[in-house]
């Protein structure tokens, strides 16, 4: 059976279970709840830590942090698990969090899949064999993504989004509906779709307040007349309600950029 190698500038915590032939580089940290299997390996400054799993063979590379606690302020300190499949390669400064109550208490990275670098996979997302993330893909949480899917550079999957097995999904696409297996999505959806009313419920804005900004949003991104103009409109009817008021602001202030509207002929 193959020896295990710790570098001596490396940490393992008492709990922790190494396979056959693990190596474990300089200023890795290894926490008393994970386990690797055989012939797992560590390159320097490697974090593992949490209910993590990871299986034989997987290469984890410098600065990768996998099975920290989720990104989600409803995450309450629950024992939820992070699961990694065998031969993987897991680049420099990828993240991988575990489940949450919220979803199914644990995240599942399957075989054979290739994660460059800066990618994540929040909690509670379903990954299945031969997946490739290349630079700083992301997935959000709750995502499942099937075999052989392919993942652009700079790819952002929207939260409970569904990627079919072999699918393709385009560097820079931001993907907020399913894709179907084979399929290929391509392009950034980022469009004004409407104000984020669930943010202002959550924050304690009142019906009032809410629906007055709806009403100025509709006359801000009429078709009628010029934004000049329909800003003037909006400020002389809306003027009086602060979330009005800010909007306005942010439209004049100077910026090197042009304004995110709503599709033509959508408002």
């Amino acid at each position: 059976m193959a020896a295990v190698k710790i570098h001596k500038q490396a940490v393992v915590e008492t709990g922790a279970e190494l396979g056959a032939g693990v190596e474990i580089g300089p200023f890795c940290h290894v926490g008393p709840k994970v386990v690797l299997g055989d012939g797992v390996k560590l390159h320097a400054h490697v974090v593992v830590t949490g209910n993590t799993t990871i299986g034989a063979r997987t290469e984890v590379f410098p600065f990768a942090v996998i099975g920290t606690i989720p990104q989600d302020l409803k995450y309450a300190g629950e024992e939820s698990r992070l699961e990694i499949g065998s031969d993987n390669k897991i680049r420099e400064h990828v993240t991988m969090n575990p489940g949450t109550a919220g979803g199914e208490m644990v995240t599942r990275v399957g075989s054979h899949g290739l994660f460059m670098v800066g990618a994540h996979i929040a909690h509670d997302c379903q990954v299945a064999d031969h997946v490739i993330m290349a630079n700083n893909a992301t997935l959000a949480g709750h995502c499942h993504v099937g075999a052989h899917a392919i993942l652009g550079g700079l790819s952002a999957v929207h939260q409970f989004v569904r990627i079919g097995a072999y699918a393709f999904v385009g560097g820079m696409s931001g993907v907020e509906n399913d894709v179907i297996p084979f399929g290929m999505a391509i392009g950034n959806r980022a469009h004004l779709s409407g104000l984020n009313i669930v943010g202002l419920k959550r924050k304690g804005f009142d019906r009032e307040h809410i629906h007055d900004l709806r009403k100025a949003y509709r006359m801000l991104f009429a078709t009628e007349g010029t934004l000049k103009e329909r800003l003037e409109d909006v400020e002389k009817m809306f003027g009086h309600v602060e979330g009005v008021r800010q909007i306005i602001a942010f439209i004049r202030a100077p910026s090197d950029r042009a304004l995110c509207v709503p599709p033509s002929g959508d408002s």
